[in-house]
């Protein structure tokens, strides 16, 4: 595309992950044609066409992890990332909304025109988009993280984040650390532990790990399964298994206990017979308050003769060219660098500079923690919509669960300015003060700010920012029902 010319639409959707497909989708389907998706890779698809590590694969259960109108003929329980990655094209191509899309379009900046009332998109590569209304989807999980270990940027072998793998590196017969020991390192580590010479793990703070469920699909069981009504049967009965975890995670430390931390210190037991490493491995914190990790082949994996576990306390110290020095003075020899680091998920859940009315900065307002109504709407930001946003994290379910709910409240907000014969709408700022003092309120009731752990659901505030404190329903309920007092149109 031109980087020179200015493009004008009704609504351009920033990133192609699963909320930019079900947002332009969504559009569709209601004649709403002139949109487009911007996506800043030189391909779409979001999280599972990026994410190609070894090992990758969902961590919810597959027929709840998909679009609700979108079944998928899924071959296990727990789909791995070539699966999701098909499944992804697949509903890509059957909207034919690549036709839609602009790729190596980076977005640099969004301003709102106030004489124009018009957004500004500014991007490197595809030049000016100028559209009335903006969706954000470019997800929470999307702005690596590697810590500025000295000496970092010295190391000549190979180096990577798991977001980044490189496949041109074959790490068969090599000496490799894996840096991180949460849901992507867990998938990681039994995936190329037979095949390594050694792996070093550095783990700053160990997980919990309840059994993975996972089991494939009988011939018999995929066809019933292509029936709609068992399909959703199966849908909705995972999806009500894993609502009842709310109980332990906010209203009930006995359930908790009872059927959350003492299956996964059983699972520990069974599964690592050394003490020492057990005893690495043993989490000081109640389950929950960091993400949940399920896995059946982990441990296994880090009881292995090639694998070497650092905790804390032998954790890293700095990198030279070789390797890494530990805590203990000890020099491991390297030729592969894994970063399993994480995101910045929290006060970076909006990567590139947002510019609303009156020159008010997003920035500027999320000074003190990233907040928005609904975790969709912010005061000062006309016509700007957030998926994914601050407080929408359900840690114990599909996140496309709240995506397709975000998406019912953008819908009949869009509808309702139409109705209006206005150009704008956006929230008032009382409406998302009382909203967001709910969510900090009915915070301090769970284990995500009380379990005793620092965990990336806080941010640099030490508010919990990622996750919606309760039932993921009671989240849709409340998108559902549009309050026109709560939003000022002009």
């Amino acid at each position: 595309m031109d980087d020179t010319r200015t493009h004008e639409h009704e609504i351009v959707i920033i990133g192609s992950g699963f909320g930019g497909l079900c947002t332009a989708i969504r559009l569709l389907e209601r004649g709403i044609s002139d949109i487009r998706i911007l996506e800043r890779r030189d391909f779409m698809g979001g999280t599972w066409c990026q994410n190609r590590y070894p090992g990758a694969a969902v961590d919810v259960h597959s027929p709840l992890y998909s679009l609700s109108s979108e079944p998928w003929d899924w071959s296990q329980m727990f789909a791995e990332g070539d699966e999701l990655e098909a499944y992804t094209h697949a509903v890509i191509d059957k909207h034919q909304l690549r036709e839609r899309t602009v790729t190596n379009a980076n977005v640099r900046s969004v301003t709102w025109d106030d004489a124009k009332r018009r957004w500004v998109i500014e991007t490197n590569g595809a030049g000016t988009f100028v559209a009335r209304v903006v969706v954000n989807a470019s997800g929470p999980l999307s702005t690596p993280v590697v810590p500025a270990f000295p000496g970092r940027d010295s190391f000549r072998g190979a180096a990577f984040h798991t977001n980044a793998w490189d496949h041109t590196v074959d790490h068969r017969g090599k000496r490799v650390a894996i840096v991180g020991s949460g849901a992507s390192a867990a998938q990681v580590i039994p995936a190329i532990a037979p095949d390594v010479e050694h792996l070093h793990v550095f783990q700053r703070t160990p997980h919990w790990v309840l059994p993975r469920p996972d089991r494939r699909f009988s011939t018999i069981e995929r066809s019933l399964l292509k029936l709609r009504p068992l399909s959703k049967l199966l849908r909705w009965s995972i999806y009500w298994k894993l609502e009842s975890r709310v109980v332990g995670f906010k209203y009930s430390p006995l359930a908790l206990d009872l059927f959350a931390q003492r299956q996964a210190v059983a699972h520990l037991q069974d599964q690592v017979p050394d003490d020492e490493l057990r005893r690495k491995l043993t989490p000081d914190y109640t389950i929950g308050c960091k993400r949940v990790i399920l896995s059946s082949t982990l441990y296994p994996a880090l009881g292995r003769d090639n694998v070497t576990l650092h905790d804390k306390t032998d954790g890293i110290e700095r990198i030279d060219e070789t390797g890494i020095w530990t805590a203990q003075g000890e020099h491991v020899d390297l030729d592969v660098i894994v970063w399993a680091t994480g995101y910045d998920a929290t006060d970076a859940v909006i990567s590139y500079p947002v510019v609303g009315r009156g020159g008010a900065t997003l920035a500027g307002f999320w000074s003190e923690f990233p907040r928005a109504y609904l975790g969709t709407c912010i005061p000062g930001f006309p016509n700007f919509f957030m998926l994914t946003g601050p407080n929408t994290g359900i840690g114990h379910t599909s996140a496309l669960f709240v995506i397709e709910s975000q998406l019912e409240y953008v819908l009949e907000t869009l509808s309702r300015l139409r109705a209006s014969g206005q150009d704008t709408v956006e929230v008032r700022p009382e409406a998302e003060a009382e909203y967001t003092r709910m969510i900090h309120r009915e915070m301090d009731k769970t284990v995500w700010k009380n379990g005793g752990c620092q965990s990336w659901y806080h941010g640099k505030s030490g508010h919990v920012i990622a996750m919606f404190p309760g039932f993921s329903f009671m989240y849709r309920a409340k998108a559902r029902r549009f309050r026109p007092e709560h939003h000022r149109f002009a």
